[in-house]
């Protein structure tokens, strides 16, 4: 399996079409690619700008048009009324065994390299959004990685994403330029 991992859309239906678009050209390889949005789906929240194609309803409809295979998780400026207009849930953090490892995907704002999750352990991965940078730190064993934003990059950044694969990790600009990498058995 291969998951494609990306947070913080805030309402940018332009750049959720192009990281769909990602997504989509990596099927024939990978039918069975999954894809975990790490929360602040559809508004823009109150510090930020609008998102360039800022259209939350837009991204409402191709969120659940592709809702057999997205996770959402919630994040801090998400609200209830967000769960009315999507047609799968949205859910708190979670983690998974991902080939003997734990992987834990969070949206940021609680859990992250100065808040770790609770029982991460050396060799685990915590994906997370929130910052709008796209990094890669290792802390006490634990590989962090912020996926960074789709809608509202911060700081000069690209948009950007992380690939989790049975063996490695890679964090990748919307043109496909690898930002970062690592081997999970590294």
């Amino acid at each position: 399996m291969r998951m494609f991992i990306a947070s913080d859309i805030h309402g940018s239906a332009v750049n959720l079409e192009r990281f769909f678009g990602i997504v989509d050209s990596a099927l024939p390889e990978h039918p069975d690619t999954k894809v975990v949005l790490l929360g602040d789906t559809y508004n823009h929240g109150p510090r930020n700008p609008l998102p360039e194609g800022y259209a939350p309803m837009r991204v409402a409809k191709l969120l659940n048009d592709a809702m057999s295979f997205i996770t959402v998780i919630k994040g801090n400026c998400d609200s209830e009324v967000d769960e009315m207009i999507s047609n799968f849930p949205i859910i708190g953090d979670f983690h998974m065994d991902w080939n003997g490892r734990t992987v834990f995907f969070t949206h940021g704002h609680k859990v992250n390299p100065d808040c770790p999750p609770t029982g991460v352990r050396p060799g685990d991965v915590v994906f997370y959004g929130h910052f709008h940078k796209p990094s890669v730190t290792e802390k006490e064993g634990v590989r962090y990685v912020c996926v960074g934003s789709v809608g509202i990059p911060f700081d000069g950044t690209p948009r950007s994403y992380a690939v989790l694969d049975e063996d490695k990790v890679t964090l990748k600009d919307f043109d496909g330029n690898v930002l970062d990498s690592f081997a999970l058995n590294g």
